[in-house]
């Protein structure tokens, strides 16, 4: 048997690209751009470049090529769902499958369905949807960021074996052992080796299993500082607790990282690609948090002018499959790597002042171009554009990045799932957030087309007290059991009730329906969503919708879905979150009882991004629960990745 040795590895440096995006701007059109740019005014400049709102954008990621293009109607229900922008010659008119709609001013735009008098074989009919726009360029860059971020490298140092004039010189101890003396082992157990010609000495660096020491001080307190980092212990109480300084506990926490994408390429990536799903439930949310905004050194304000929010939402997007409740992916809507230099560089270059936001590079972006001084022919005027520039020159001197529209980094996080898991088919539980949805629609629009995706919405009433929902609890359940035994159904299980209550309700009870419309027949989504018979005991009565076409499906088998429909997975994770990581725990009551207190937030989004990544690890192969067949098990054993319970030693020392 032969042993392949783990090589040290670190993280992916800023400056190396894995991801290559392929410009969608030809050289022709950016030569046109600059020649245009002084000449015209915005509206016309930016119509001339309208055709990238339909055109797909290009990136290579490990040797293989992808393709996406967004922008297409997000109704299910509707004739054009999904597809590209078309132009019917055979029709009087001509008319295009899409028209752009909206003004420049008003911000972004939307694509709006046009009716298509053609028969088809499916009932639907074009619905006049309104879809707002988004730049493909921009989606490809988000994809690249989230890729990226997640990625270690192996470390290859270039050695030099031999003194010059060595005649042994393209010799490696590696291909050509019997060149060299082995002469033992540094104090960090990296290998030495001696050329037998020169007697040069060299070292070699360590393998990840001979040494996990290498350029790691205090290497000792590792295990100490994961459990602390999890038991929502602040930074200053860790760096009390275990002596160090606080640059030594950003440290450990970026080499604790490592060390979890390290685990997670060995047991979550190569797990899912050996396994596939007949059918996969996925529950998403959004976990909001507020970044303490904090000005750089020496950056201090005069004015309150030169004073940004100190308190910034930011958004975090989680994914967990709803019955192992295994968490995919939890991805921070922030670009800390990104600069306002970069953002101006890009704005200069490709004029992304003047163009709509769908032919943006970084329309992903808080600011998705940096302000320019008016043009002869602009609309703006000075003062518009000096109120834009402080914004700007204000955000400069805080805290390195900037946020990220969620709904990009939505669609990144479900387009790397798709890559990730193999399913035939495909079903999704979320709340009413409608990025959440159109981001769905968006990515997985052919498993829709085809019927192999659905969507369920679990709709609950945030303002009911505890104990009200308490009540509805228990009245939900005696009600269930009055029910069985009027219809004679004698049964101590619950769920067995609930299943034959539903199916006797959907037997009249219709998600969608066809209708007549002027052009022609179609399915229409009807906005009647049922209740659950079985709601939870913290939430009280919840509903739930489907918003896809769910009429293939006899009573029985909705039913069970329907019963299958929860945000555990989501929500435990979530919990996990608050009362583990201090840095994201829920905020606080002030000493006066006037507000909250944001005191344990964190300062920079890096070390949340990396400290809900060693969670999300911990969580799935370390965290055993008792589920409902009374078996204690951790999400990755439920979900069929591994077959034994981790440790914390086994993530940092993967032995």
């Amino acid at each position: 048997m032969v042993i392949i040795l783990s090589k040290l590895k670190r993280l992916l440096p800023k400056d190396k690209d894995i991801v290559e995006v392929e410009c969608p701007v030809s050289d022709d059109e950016l030569l046109d751009r600059q020649l245009q740019y002084p000449l015209l005014a915005p509206r016309k400049f930016a119509k001339r470049y309208h055709d990238m709102l339909f055109s797909s954008s290009h990136f290579t990621w490990n040797g293989e090529k992808y393709e996406i293009q967004y922008n297409h109607c997000t109704n299910p229900f509707c004739e054009s769902f999904g597809l590209p922008q078309q132009r019917f010659t055979t029709i009087k008119n001509k008319p295009y499958r899409y028209k752009l709609q909206g003004s420049k001013n008003q911000g972004t735009k939307s694509i709006h369905c046009n009716p298509i008098p053609i028969t088809t074989k499916i009932p639907k009919t074009s619905l006049g949807c309104r879809t707002f726009t988004v730049s493909n360029w921009s989606v490809a860059e988000e994809i690249k960021r989230l890729v990226e971020l997640q990625t270690v490298e192996e470390v290859q140092p270039e050695y030099v074996f031999h003194r010059e004039g060595c005649p042994n010189e393209p010799l490696t101890p590696f291909e050509q052992p019997k060149s060299f003396y082995k002469r033992g082992k540094s104090t960090g157990n990296s290998q030495k080796y001696q050329c037998k010609e020169y007697k040069k000495m060299t070292n070699v660096l360590p393998t990840k299993r001979e040494s996990t020491t290498y350029h790691q001080k205090r290497n000792d307190i590792l295990p100490q500082f994961a459990k602390l980092l999890l038991s929502k212990t602040p930074v200053k109480r860790t760096c009390e607790f275990l002596g160090i300084g606080s640059k030594t506990y950003y440290t450990k926490l970026e080499w604790l990282y490592r060390c979890c994408l390290e685990f997670l390429d060995k047991y979550e990536t190569k797990g899912f690609q050996n396994k596939s799903f007949d059918k996969m439930w996925i529950n998403t949310d959004k976990m909001q948090y507020y970044l303490n905004n904090v000005r750089k050194k020496g950056k201090g304000g005069k004015y309150e002018s030169d004073i940004e929010d100190k308190l910034l939402q930011t958004h975090i997007v989680i994914s967990a499959e709803v019955k192992s409740r295994y968490v995919f992916r939890s991805d921070i809507a922030y670009d800390w790597n990104v600069t306002l230099d970069e953002v101006q560089e890009d704005t200069l270059w490709y004029r992304d002042d003047h163009v709509d936001s769908f032919c943006r590079k970084n329309d992903r972006l808080r600011f998705s171009f940096y302000p320019q001084e008016p043009t002869k022919s602009d609309e703006q005027d000075y003062s518009a554009y000096a109120e834009e520039l402080m914004k700007v020159k204000v955000r400069e001197n805080f805290i390195d990045g900037l946020h990220v529209k969620s709904h990009y980094t939505t669609m990144a996080h479900f387009w790397l799932i798709k890559q990730m898991v193999q399913a035939k088919e495909w079903r999704f539980v979320t709340d009413e957030d409608q990025s959440l949805m159109n981001s769905i629609y968006r990515v997985f629009s052919n498993d829709f087309r085809l019927y192999d995706a659905h969507l369920f919405v679990n709709k609950i009433d945030k303002t009911k007290t505890r104990k009200q929902s308490y009540e509805e609890y228990k009245e939900a359940r005696r009600m269930l059991r009055d029910w069985g035994v009027s219809r004679g159904i004698h049964t101590s299980s619950l769920y067995n009730l609930a299943l034959s209550y539903l199916t006797e309700e959907l037997n009249t009870h219709h998600f969608c329906e066809e209708k007549t419309l002027p052009e022609k027949r179609a399915m229409v989504w009807l906005n009647n969503p049922i209740e659950h018979p079985l709601p939870p005991i913290d939430k009280g009565n919840v509903t739930v919708d489907c918003r896809t076409d769910v009429s293939i499906f006899e009573p029985n088998e909705l039913a069970r879905m329907i019963l299958t429909v929860n945000d555990h997975a989501t929500n435990s994770f979530i919990q996990q979150i608050r009362r583990r990581v201090s840095i994201l725990e829920r905020p606080l009551v002030t000493a006066r009882g006037e507000g909250k207190s944001y005191i344990y937030a964190n300062f920079n989004p890096k070390y949340a991004q990396y400290a809900i990544t060693i969670l999300r690890t911990f969580y799935n192969f370390c965290y055993a629960y008792k589920g409902g067949d009374k078996k204690e098990m951790t999400p990755a054993q439920r979900i069929g990745l591994t077959d034994k319970v981790f440790d914390l030693k086994d993530i940092i020392y993967m032995k």
